[in-house]
């Protein structure tokens, strides 16, 4: 296995994990508490820098278990982070495009900052599964 393609597995298991931990806080308190008034910044802010730090420590140590033999890429890692990029940016598209409608529509920032999050996690998660079928399949 490439090391890029171990870089994908890490990104893919931290993106979702975090998100699920993320969902799981939020609807707990979606509960108890009308929505309006749900805290939820800070949790978003804690679940991605714990997403981007869990990343890193991941990577070290999955390389550091079963160290590459190279850690440069070659034309094949290029060509499949490329296709996942592409393939999977319109996740992105799509959370900015709702929640430009939803500010326009004034909906509660709630609901605007969740589907902007939604639309970075389908990205993160979309990508890493596209690029991971390209290293397992080919393009």
């Amino acid at each position: 296995m490439s090391f890029e393609e171990k870089r994908t597995w890490v990104y893919l298991v931290t993106s979702a994990g975090a998100y699920v931990i993320y969902l799981a806080i939020m609807l707990g308190r979606v509960l108890s508490t009308p929505v309006a008034h749900v805290p939820y910044v800070a949790v978003l802010l804690w679940t991605t820098g714990a997403s981007i730090v869990a990343s890193i420590v991941g990577r070290v140590l999955v390389e550091t278990a079963s160290p590459s033999d190279s850690r440069r890429g070659d034309v094949r890692d290029r060509d499949v982070s490329r296709f996942g990029e592409y393939a999977s940016r319109w996740f992105l598209v799509a959370g900015a495009a709702a929640a430009l409608v939803m500010t326009m529509a004034k909906v509660d920032y709630f609901w605007i900052a969740n589907v902007i999050y939604l639309g970075f996690v389908l990205w993160a998660v979309g990508g890493s599964v596209l690029k991971l079928v390209a290293y397992r399949r080919g393009l």
